[in-house]
């Protein structure tokens, strides 16, 4: 870390500096312009180190987390699509016991099914023209349409 002062040791540095416009002896123990420079760039360099650790240990924790959320949703996923089979073929079950065919009761349930695919599956689609940052690229497009048309404007003049 970089060499701090004290409220103390600042206090007595200033008092004992010499009045502005005076160059200091170089042969006194009074620190100089080039004292104060360095002591800045030590502090700047330790300040520097500190982010970079920060960093570094930020980066770290957040892989550590990210990892520990993939494996999460994978035990989440296999819960939930446990849970979904149960639960059809419980109304499997059901329409068998109040007398419908077991063939037609699997058929409906995979019709079911399907369906509720289809209806993630068009709201994913639909979801996905958001991924490409379209106002962006409409924006930039714009930008450089404007700059392409004033380039060919100055090459006519």
């Amino acid at each position: 870390m970089g060499a701090r002062l004290s409220s103390d040791e600042f206090a007595a540095a200033s008092a004992s500096s010499k009045p502005a416009g005076e160059v200091p002896d170089a042969t006194s123990g009074t620190p100089g312009v080039f004292d104060d420079v360095k002591s800045l760039g030590n502090s700047l360099r330790g300040l520097a180190h500190d982010h970079v650790r920060i960093i570094t240990l930020e980066a770290r924790q957040a892989g550590e987390s990210l990892v520990n959320m993939i494996a999460a949703s994978v035990v989440l996923a296999v819960l939930v699509v446990s849970a979904w089979l149960i639960l059809v073929a419980a109304g499997v079950i059901v329409l068998v016991g109040n007398g419908v065919g077991m063939i037609f009761a699997m058929i409906l349930a995979a019709a079911l099914n399907l369906a509720v695919a289809f209806v993630l599956y068009r709201s994913i689609r639909e979801l996905s023209q958001n991924l490409g940052f379209p106002a962006t690229i409409r924006s930039l497009s714009s930008a450089r349409d404007t700059a392409q048309t004033a380039v060919a404007g100055k090459e006519r003049a």
